[in-house]
């Protein structure tokens, strides 16, 4: 909003500083600010507000050391990174971005998924929620929403690389084999069912060629496969991210690194100059998700104020599963989302752990009549904690893997 308001003012009457609000860098440093500001003072209000209310997190007895002491701890924080994240988009983003329209309608729909979670949990007296599979449905329904957008939507496009001779330009960018060549960009922007690929020479792959077996035509029915991936990977990463929010400020403080760096893909792949640099794919106009993403950093960043051991609050599953579907469907957008295996390893990890030990158990009490287990207990951070590692220790290893891996990622732009 306030972008159209100084991109009049700038216009009409040459008001000045306004055309500072044009750059992509100011806007998105202006809402890490704002959303930072609004965590830290409404924070402390609605946490006042939420314990007047009784709105306390249900605690099952799982014999951990200090689980017991959370009991009553105000919940469904997540309403405070919700705000947060949607007020400096609303303020300083361009809203008729299709990209920003596919985040908000993203925040806002799983956090009413989980919203309608934790009120069930909290006011109800149900620990068991809502139940699993409309969780699902809601989950399938906005990748749904969001595939169906990138594969039909007009502006949502790619530029594709093109490889010209030295001599039909002024200025040389690579060289290679005495085969000079530039790498640019087609003028023509495409619709396309291409992603990014790590530790490949040309890092692109389309989703398509699944389908080549077809026939000639294969690409006209590339959304068969196209729409089910992108339902896997928002389902698969928005239930990692509610596996992960087990201990105080490890799902928001890991949601934050994965964030930052998300921002960094977002910006060098919708600027056409750090594209070309880089050899990346160029896509136009992602360079406003930056903004958004900015938000999202400084709501994490901000909601560990109170949610740092021990928590003042939680941010349930208002919070954990909009996280999660937020990285997903960011990544996504811009085309990364095969790096999240690595990018999102932590969470990954998590789902792994809860998985194996399921299906381990199972398989060992089918075969032998008593289930075994792999970890002592699962998710695996709650695997350290049996093995008698402090909590806050705990988190903070998880941060340093994680920064680690947002290093990691970050490299295979380059790593191929």
């Amino acid at each position: 909003m306030l972008y159209y308001l100084f991109e009049y003012l700038d216009n009409a009457y040459h008001f000045p500083g306004a055309g500072v609000f044009q750059y992509i860098s100011f806007r998105a440093a202006m809402a890490v600010i704002t959303s930072l500001i609004i965590t830290l003072l409404l924070g402390k209000k609605i946490i006042k507000y939420l314990i007047k209310k009784q709105v306390g997190e249900p605690v099952r007895d799982l014999g951990l050391n200090g689980q017991l002491e959370k009991e009553g701890t105000p919940t469904m924080g997540g309403l405070i990174i919700i705000g947060a994240i949607l007020i400096p988009t609303l303020l300083f983003a361009k809203l008729d971005n299709i990209y920003i329209i596919l985040m908000i309608f993203t925040t806002v729909w799983l956090g009413l998924i989980g919203f309608i979670d934790d009120y069930i949990k909290v006011f109800k007296k149900d620990k068991k929620g809502l139940a699993g599979k409309f969780k699902i449905v809601g989950q399938v329904i906005l990748g749904l929403v969001v595939g169906l957008t990138m594969y039909f939507e007009d502006s949502i496009v790619i530029r594709e690389k093109v490889s010209v001779d030295k001599t039909n330009i002024e200025n040389t960018i690579t060289s290679n084999d005495n085969q000079r060549t530039a790498h640019l960009f087609s003028k023509e922007p495409i619709q396309s069912t291409k992603t990014t690929i790590p530790f490949v020479k040309n890092n692109e792959f389309d989703y398509s060629v699944l389908l080549s077996w077809l026939g000639d035509d294969y690409k006209k029915w590339a959304f068969l496969i196209f729409i089910p991936i992108i339902i896997l990977i928002i389902t698969a990463v928005s239930n990692s991210s509610n596996l992960t929010d087990g201990m105080d400020g490890l799902a928001t403080g890991t949601a934050a690194i994965i964030g930052a760096t998300l921002g960094i893909l977002a910006w060098v792949s919708g600027n056409i100059i750090f594209a070309d640099y880089l050899n990346i794919m160029y896509i136009p106009n992602t360079g406003e998700l930056t903004i958004f993403v900015s938000a999202f950093v400084g709501a994490a960043t901000g909601f560990l104020w109170y949610n740092s051991y021990p928590a003042q609050i939680f941010m349930g599953d208002t919070g954990s599963l909009s996280l999660g579907g937020i990285i997903a469907v960011f990544a996504i957008l811009i085309r990364k989302e095969l790096l999240i295996p690595i990018l999102c390893g932590i969470f990954l990890a998590e789902s792994l752990s809860v998985i194996m030990q399921v299906s381990y158990f199972k398989y060992t009490k089918r075969k032998y009549g008593q289930g075994k287990r792999i970890f002592k207990m699962s998710p695996l951070h709650h695997h350290f904690q049996v093995l008698g590692y402090p909590e806050p220790k705990i988190v903070l290893r998880f941060f340093i893997v994680g920064i680690f891996l947002a290093i990691s990622t970050i490299i295979t732009l380059k790593l191929r």
